[in-house]
Order: structure tokens, then sequence, then C-alpha cells
């Protein structure tokens, strides 16, 4: 469809490793979008069939040179054509609303100072996971402290002033959050993001909950990052 004339741009990048089963979907979602767009993948080394997914369907794929999100999100940043950029990870789905609440903020000129957030939500109804979804709600809130599996939309302009994604093979999400919400709000979208559930499976929610914090504290105190990556994907 072609692009409209009033509207701004919108570049969607979503970082990759193994996702074949999560991606489809997304970008099923993303197929809602009413007006041209720029979707742009980085992969870090998929050994699945995603890469193959994106570029069947005429995606443009970028192979990312270090197997780090935070490389990653810069690497598809540095590449965007639009406007606004929209980060996603790939196991999300996006709330049947998004489409409407999206085009209503990034036609607003008022937007543009502000980050904005999905409200997260988990693909599961045990009651353990709505106690999260409250807690993360808070968090985003009233600590300004959204994170990127809930979806980060910003324009280009105030991306570029706060510095953008660092290279981080971990906490790339609060990095960027910290830096922007030092001079503006980060504020609801007004629409749900989902996630899948199966990062918890086989994971207590409050010990993760509680060793994710440790590994936040320790972050900002210095620690070596490369440390703390291979504690977190442990």
């Amino acid at each position: 469809m072609a692009r409209s004339s009033y509207l701004p741009n919108l570049s969607i990048i979503i970082p990759t490793l193994n996702e074949a089963n999560h991606l489809p979907l997304l970008l099923a979602d993303l197929n809602a979008w009413p007006i041209d767009f720029d979707l742009t993948i980085v992969d870090g080394g998929s050994k699945d069939l995603t890469v193959s997914i994106a570029q069947i369907q005429g995606i443009n794929v970028i192979k990312s040179l270090k197997q780090s999100r935070g490389y990653q999100l810069k690497t598809g940043a540095s590449r965007a054509q639009g406007d606004w950029f929209l980060f996603l990870h790939a196991d999300s789905r996006l709330g049947p609303g998004w489409v409407k609440s999206l085009l209503r903020i990034i036609s607003s000129n008022k937007s543009k100072n502000t980050v904005w957030y999905f409200d997260f939500k988990i693909n599961n109804n045990n009651i353990a996971f709505r106690i999260l979804e409250v807690a993360v709600a808070l968090r985003s809130q009233f600590l300004q402290k959204p994170y990127g599996d809930q979806g980060l939309l910003i324009h280009k302009n105030l991306y570029y002033k706060s510095g953008g994604f660092s290279e981080l093979k971990i906490m790339e999400d609060l990095d960027l959050i910290t830096r922007v919400t030092k001079t503006t709000k980060a504020k609801r979208i007004g629409e749900y993001i989902y996630t899948d559930d199966k990062k918890w499976d086989k994971s207590n929610i409050i010990r993760c909950a509680i060793k994710n914090a440790k590994l936040r504290s320790k972050w900002r105190k210095g620690y070596d990052i490369d440390n703390l990556s291979k504690d977190y994907y442990s």
C-alpha cells in the first residue's frame, strides 16, 4: 500500500537468534500495519530457519558480526530509514489495537519527545504471571524503567540525542532507557504486547526476579558485562 503523505515513516527493528518458531507469528501481526514500513531483522547467527523465513518474505536481513542484542539493535537502527523506530523482541505478539494506537502516537508532534512502551503480558493463565505483570507495570510507570520485551517506540531524533543502543550483550534496554528518561518521560502506548512463557518454563519466577535484580545491581556497579551475561544465560 502506498505511504500516506502526512504520516511519518515507521522502522521496525527485530534482533533474532534461533526464533523460527516465533518470528512468523510476529510478522503476521506486523502485516496489519496499513502503510509501507521499513522492517529490518538483525540476526545473531541463527542455526534454525529464522533467516530463511525472513528472506522468503522479502525482509531485509542483516547478519550481525556479534551475537549481542545491543549490537544487533544498534546495527538495525543505523540502517533504519523511518522517522520512528519500533524495537521488538522476536518472541512477542502484538495486541489487536496496536495499529490504531501507534498511528495516533506517531501522527502527533507532541509524541516526539517521549519514549513509548507496550503493557507487558504473558501468554499463560498462571496467577504468578499476573503478579509479574503488575510488578512490571508499576516498575514501568513509577520507576520509569520499561524493558525491551515491552517493545520500545521512539522518534529517531530522541533516539540519537540519547546516544542510542550500546553494544551490550545484556542490559542494553535498561542502559538506553536510563539515558532517555534523564531528559524525558516513558509513557504507555496503551496496548498489550504478549511474551511467550517458555523462558520461564523451568524457572521459579521469584528466584528469577531476584537473580535479575542482583545482575542489574552488579551492572550499575561496573561489573564485567561478559561475566554478567554468562550468569544471566546460565
